[in-house]
């Protein structure tokens, strides 16, 4: 198994677009591990922390082809809306699914005067470098 540094890794698979790069979000997104499966050739389960302070958000994004994620709130409540369904908030202990292809339209915390915090975990192709393209 192979372990990588959190604080580069999150840069890079997570970098905003240049047009949005000065905008403040309020959001920290952090890779906290990344294991090759060994009985699944070509895949890696990655763990994503995204912290979102009061009013927090990412802008509207896509995964790679590659990426089943299941993502689960730890802290506070998540507004979230995948695809054409329905804006959708879940509090802590509640999960959602985004299978590949998905279009995650809103990804924010609930709250304006509380921080959250979720935990998407990735199951994707081992030689992909970017977890997340936000939309332009």
């Amino acid at each position: 198994m192979r372990m990588l540094a959190t604080g580069l890794l999150s840069a890079a698979m997570f970098a905003l677009p240049a047009a949005a790069a000065d905008k403040p979000y309020n959001a920290k997104v952090t890779v906290v591990f990344d294991h090759v499966l060994p009985n699944v050739p070509g895949k890696s389960v990655r763990g994503v922390l995204v912290e979102y302070g009061p009013g927090g958000h990412n802008p509207s994004h896509t995964h790679p082809k590659s990426a089943f994620i299941s993502a689960t709130v730890i802290e506070g409540s998540i507004k979230s809306q995948i695809n054409d369904g329905a804006v959708q908030v879940y509090k802590t202990g509640e999960n959602w699914i985004e299978v590949p292809g998905d279009h995650h339209r809103v990804s924010a915390n609930a709250s304006e005067t509380e921080p959250a915090k979720l935990l998407a975990v990735f199951v994707v192709d081992t030689d992909e470098t970017e977890l997340t393209t936000f939309d332009k």
